[in-house]
């Protein structure tokens, strides 16, 4: 009887072993970790080090075209009547003061075909601003308050146009405030944006022109 009790705890501890192994067969093996790259300071920025504030870090100088005024190559709009960048060189010219500009004297339109120079369009002489006054916190026009709302919008734009384009409107005199030298230094991370022009000579001219003032002009739609 001693012998079969002890054949039968055999018999189900082998059981028992062959389950257990049996089990650890299936578990899966962990996965291993994986180390994600340490990315270094010094690729962070364009510098190529770890001091961005070091002061022997030196960038270089800034360049401009140096060709004279007349004689400079065109650069091409950004867009469709963006303000063209300035490809000549502006030294002594800057900065632009009531009493000094020297960008009318080939830029206004009755020079500018002589000059070779793109002309100043229609809307630098004109003024889109009416006439209003401030009371408190409202906004008056002819002693009526000025709403933003669709309906009246039309009611409160005043537009007075230099027809004869002799008299730059006051906001667009200083001509820096929009356009500006083109430095000839070469980008770290070019510029891929590319135009696309809804005038035919969008690239070189403005839309913006007498004949179909306010009508069908690109940017005001």
């Amino acid at each position: 009887m001693k012998i079969l009790t002890k054949i039968t705890i055999g018999f189900t501890t082998a059981a028992l072993l062959l389950v257990g192994c049996n089990n650890n067969a299936q578990v899966k093996p962990q996965e291993k970790t994986q180390v994600k790259p340490i990315i270094d300071e010094s690729q962070l920025g364009y510098r190529g080090t770890t001091d961005l504030l070091k002061e022997d870090v030196v960038p270089p100088k800034v360049e401009y075209h140096s060709a004279a005024p007349g004689t400079s190559k065109k650069f091409k709009r950004a867009y469709q009547d963006a303000p063209p960048m300035i490809p000549h060189d502006t030294t002594g010219m800057l900065p632009i003061t009531k009493d000094n500009n020297q960008c009318l004297m080939c830029h206004m339109p009755d020079m500018a075909p002589s000059m070779g120079a793109t002309p100043i369009p229609v809307s630098h002489f004109t003024n889109f601003r009416p006439h209003t006054s401030v009371k408190g916190d409202k906004i008056l026009k002819n002693g009526k308050v000025v709403k933003n709302t669709s309906s009246e919008t039309q009611e409160n734009v005043s537009i007075k146009v230099d027809k004869d384009e002799k008299h730059l409107y006051a906001g667009r005199f200083n001509c820096t405030q929009c356009h500006a030298p083109q430095a000839t230094n070469m980008l770290v991370d070019q510029n891929s944006f590319r135009p696309v022009y809804t005038d035919p000579n969008g690239a070189s001219k403005s839309s913006w022109d007498q004949s179909k003032w306010m009508k069908n002009i690109d940017t005001a739609k």
